[in-house]
């Protein structure tokens, strides 16, 4: 095994005089299956490809990008494992310092819009080698889309990047088959018909065919109604089994979105995770500490992909889809036992997860034929009753890990879906989930508890949660464990309004809940909650929906979250008057605060002495009114 060559020198060395194709990436190289960049890259390579890998190139510069000279099949552009705006911007629009998945974790080693500046200048140098897009960036950039950082409507990457294919969703297969006809000696105009991608024509060379037509790029930035209706219909047809071709007129052009990619079946999963990964980064990086995105995934198991919760500000459903698909009991244990030999492994398996660790059967059995329920959740705001509900493979799965020699303790860190748990009827995986699988603490996302708020997330509501708490703690106590539920909340969130803010304070009040850190809604492209909070409309029922927007309205359910911080009381002070609940400033048990110096528990400023008479009353009344 080895890395692939990320510069001229390495790839001489291998014996190679040039590559077929060269894969430039947003990212510091890391050759492990949890980096879609690594997958794709060794899927490549596994087609007979020579694959170089150019790892955050200087884009003030073009010696990075034609070190390898032009490579015989094409170039694959993608930002890497997150969008470059939100790696570099946190959700107030100011410059972040860290990025894990740079090496030495200094931000400023990529540019903002990644696979839009490297595509334009390997355009500008290579006019006529094929340009074909993927990853998150450009997945979720497929068609216009909202873009929070420039507060506009933008057109489809694909116009903005000039590639000439956009691969979403996951990718492995659309890679192999583009690999074969490009190897074949087809033209890059040959890649249209495969799935999963998107493509763009001149509107009078387009032949009409049977395909759902989204309102343009033009009404989607001119109208809010439309770009709502274009959300929906995206997400409505991103099925691989009853997904539509769609079509989206972009000025002269049309953007062709091909119906979804089938997800890997388990043997095509098995077959991607035994690809040889180095998992790790490659020696270059270690005289600046290496890569800090690799520290908490290093022997971690991804076993499953796909999530039917499909909660509506997660980009899941649009990118990976709705659908689950596994990887075998075998698969998943070999994995396993090629830690041991491992010398930075110490015993533990850091997690055995996946979009949500619980989720290895499909939703339901209609599922697999017809597809995904269109504009209906499986989970929210109640299970479906025709949901599969069983944990008993997952189970099984663990307990072989855990009986392995080598391995002294497996931890579950990503998504448990606790209202999946909660419909399981045997207690077996709960159970033995709080006796070996857990650190201490249990991370799980209820987000809010007002029901309204959490009918706009597309999550359950807070009773579940409340009975998933209780029951987990129930055990723990039977188990003699110290371990606690720690709850993911979001603040800022469509259709949360302060009075939810306030309800979501005394929530946590009651629970005894403390968050140490808050997330205020983060609007990024391709999700139903974006769509909500651009158009302010739901874009299932069209109707009007409050959207928290400027930045003091977000400052202030942000600090009620966190309402017992002493830097947050003035805050809290203005937010709880503000929305008429001046009963929570006091002494009392369910005041959240206690009155600010020189105020009463009522909200008001106390006059210590009566006031000086003046001349003119008139004149101090009015002062006195505006003070109070």
């Amino acid at each position: 095994m080895a890395y692939l060559p990320m510069n001229r020198a390495e790839m001489l060395e291998r014996g190679w005089d040039s590559v077929d194709f060269v894969y430039v990436c947003g990212d510091s190289y890391v050759d492990h299956p949890s980096f879609g960049a690594a997958i794709i890259t060794r899927v490549l390579e596994a087609c007979g490809c020579r694959v170089a890998f150019l790892a955050q190139p200087d884009w003030k510069s073009d010696r990075d990008f034609t070190q390898f000279g032009k490579p015989r099949l094409g170039f694959m552009v993608s930002a890497g494992n997150i969008d470059s705006m939100v790696a570099h911007y946190t959700v107030a629009k100011r410059k972040r310092h860290d990025d894990a998945y740079t090496a030495g974790g200094k931000n400023g080693k990529r540019p903002d819009r990644a696979v839009t500046v490297y595509c334009n200048i390997i355009r500008r140098l290579y006019p006529d080698s094929p340009l074909i897009i993927g990853g998150l960036e450009a997945s979720l950039r497929r068609f216009a889309h909202y873009d929070y950082w420039s507060d506009s409507v933008m057109p489809s990457i694909l116009f903005d990047s000039r590639a000439d294919i956009l691969v979403y969703g996951m990718g492995e297969l659309q890679t192999m088959e583009i690999a074969r006809r490009l190897s074949d000696g087809l033209p890059v105009e040959a890649l249209q018909d495969i799935r999963g991608i998107c493509y763009a024509v001149r509107t009078e060379d387009y032949t009409p065919r049977s395909a759902v037509d989204l309102p343009s790029y033009e009404c989607v930035k001119e109208s809010k109604p439309d770009y709502a209706l274009a959300a929906r219909k995206e997400l409505e047809e991103a099925d691989a089994v009853r997904g539509k071709t769609l079509i989206q007129r972009h000025g002269k052009y049309i953007l062709v979105q091909n119906p979804p990619m089938q997800p890997l079946n388990t043997e095509q999963l098995d077959r991607v995770y035994s690809l040889p990964y180095m998992r790790w980064y490659p020696p270059c990086y270690e005289s600046v500490g290496g890569v800090p995105g690799i520290a908490e995934v290093e022997f971690s198991i991804t076993h499953n992909r796909g999530c039917f919760g499909a909660c509506n500000f997660c980009s899941l459903a649009f990118h990976q889809g709705r659908a689950v698909t596994v990887r075998s009991e075998e698969s998943v244990l070999a994995e396993a036992k090629s830690f041991l030999s491992n010398p930075r492994f110490k015993g533990y398996i850091s997690d055995v997860g996946g979009p949500t660790a619980n989720f290895r059967l499909p939703s339901c059995e209609k599922q697999q034929k017809l597809g995904l329920c269109k504009n209906r959740k499986c989970l929210a705001p109640k299970p479906c009753p025709q949901m599969q509900v069983s944990h008993s493979e997952y189970l099984d799965l663990l307990r072989k890990l855990r009986a392995m020699d080598g391995i002294k303790k497996v931890f579950i860190r990503s998504g448990i879906r606790f209202d999946y748990l909660m419909e399981d009827e045997d207690d077996a995986f709960f159970t033995e989930l709080v006796r070996y699988h857990i650190s201490g603490q249990l991370r799980v996302a209820p987000e809010h508890c007002s029901a309204a708020v959490l009918d706009k997330m597309g999550k359950p509501h807070i009773q579940t949660y409340k009975r998933f708490c209780d029951k987990f703690y129930s055990l723990t106590g039977k188990e003699h464990r110290d371990q606690y539920v720690v709850p993911y909340l979001m603040s800022s969130h469509p259709g949360a309004t302060l009075k939810d803010a306030v309800e979501l304070a005394l929530f946590c009040k009651a629970e005894n809940i403390h968050p140490k850190q808050v997330q205020d809604f983060y609007p990024t492209p391709g999700t139903i909650s974006t769509a909500m909070f651009y158009t302010e409309l739901d874009p299932y029922t069209m109707e009007p929906v409050y959207v928290p927007k400027k930045e003091e309205d977000k400052a202030m359910q942000r600090a009620l979250l966190q309402y017992f911080i002493p830097e947050n009381k003035p805050l809290v002070t203005k937010a709880l008057i503000k929305a008429g609940r001046r009963d929570l400033i006091g002494s009392g048990k369910r005041c959240l605060i206690a009155p600010m110096a020189g105020m009463t528990e009522g909200g008001y400023k106390k006059t210590s002495q009566p006031p000086k008479k003046k001349k003119n009353m008139s004149r101090y009344s009015r002062k006195s009114r505006k003070k109070t």
